[in-house]
């Protein structure tokens, strides 16, 4: 999808495309990206486009990137299940969180200026009760 378009956006075009067959042909690429040179490739990026993950999402929020989520389906046997469309169903109204469910639909997102992905206050709920959650584990493991 975004290889298609790649050619005719002004920017130079990454993508960690995992294991694949498919080989772009119109951008930079690698299967993997270290954890280190992800968060470098994502604080210089200008827009991230990815899948309905949620661990992406939050990283769009700590670098206050817009974000473009394209769901996986099950139906191209992208994925097991469908949960990714129940991700976006859940953030499409947040912003700076866009979704494109095509190729016409991304190509459009990327042709006009998008906001970057702002904390509301049921974002800072959330993070919060995260963080709680995660310390009290933690304390429970090492006690």
């Amino acid at each position: 999808m975004i290889d298609d378009i790649a050619p005719s956006l002004d920017e130079e075009i990454f993508a960690q495309v995992g294991v694949s067959t498919y080989q772009p042909q119109n951008m930079k690429f690698s299967a993997t990206v270290d954890p280190i040179d992800f968060d470098r490739t994502l604080k210089e990026c200008s827009v991230i486009i990815a899948h309905a993950g949620i661990g992406t999402v939050l990283k769009a929020y700590k670098y206050a990137k817009p974000i473009i989520l394209v769901p996986r389906l099950s139906s191209m046997g992208e994925h097991r299940n469908d949960h990714q469309l129940a991700t976006v169903s859940q953030l499409r109204q947040r912003p700076g969180i866009y979704i494109a469910e095509t190729q016409e639909e991304l190509a459009n997102l990327l042709s006009q200026p998008l906001e970057v992905v702002k904390s509301t206050e049921d974002t800072k709920v959330s993070q919060l009760r995260l963080k709680t959650y995660v310390r009290e584990t933690i304390l429970k493991m090492i006690a």
